[in-house]
């Protein structure tokens, strides 16, 4: 999910902030304009960890810009198909529940969360499970797997991510001892 990645850029700095130092302003720019945002490959920049000047300074005809070349150092956030993550329960609808995994949200559909009916409890911020009567709340920590994914680089947080449970050794931690537990005994 987080790996580091080391990637060279170029830096736009605004003709007013010239006089201040290069090397602090450098990197408060590139924050602002890396950080929250796709990066290479589809992954999130969830903070750029070092940076360095990398060579001359350039000026483009026609903007009073300096463009420094950079090479930064990033913390990353990445997911893939099928990958299994733990998260925890952000938020419950009439449809599912929202999982806050890392900086992302991805949705749990009714369907995708026990092989059993579900009854939403909005007023509650529950989920009951009409035959087993398992409950899931708000602030639960579950294990799921990634099973579609939408990315919108433009706002990394409006993403589309759908996981699900129905499988064996997913959802919430305390079901799953649970399990463990009666196959223990069995």
């Amino acid at each position: 999910m987080y790996y580091i990645h080391t990637r060279e850029d170029m830096v736009r700095i605004p003709p007013d902030r010239l006089g201040e130092d290069l090397t602090k302003l450098t990197l408060e720019l590139a924050r602002q304009v890396f950080e929250g945002r796709m990066g290479p490959d589809q992954k999130l920049v969830v903070l750029i960890t070092k940076l360095k000047l990398n060579g001359a300074s350039r000026v483009v005809h026609g903007d009073g810009a300096v463009y420094q070349p950079v090479k930064m150092q990033m913390l990353l956030f990445d997911i893939r198909m099928q990958e299994v993550i733990e998260g925890l329960v952000d938020q419950i609808v009439d449809y599912g529940a929202f999982v806050r995994f890392g900086p992302l949200d991805g949705l749990l559909h009714v369907s995708q969360i026990l092989d059993d009916h579900i009854d939403p409890d909005v007023g509650g911020q529950r989920m009951i499970g009409k035959e087993t009567k398992r409950e899931m709340r708000v602030g639960d920590r579950l294990r799921s797997r990634i099973v579609t994914i939408s990315l919108n680089e433009v706002s990394p947080r409006e993403s589309k991510i759908g996981l699900t449970m129905r499988q064996p050794g997913l959802g919430k931690l305390e079901w799953i001892d649970e399990d463990n537990a009666q196959e223990v005994d069995a």
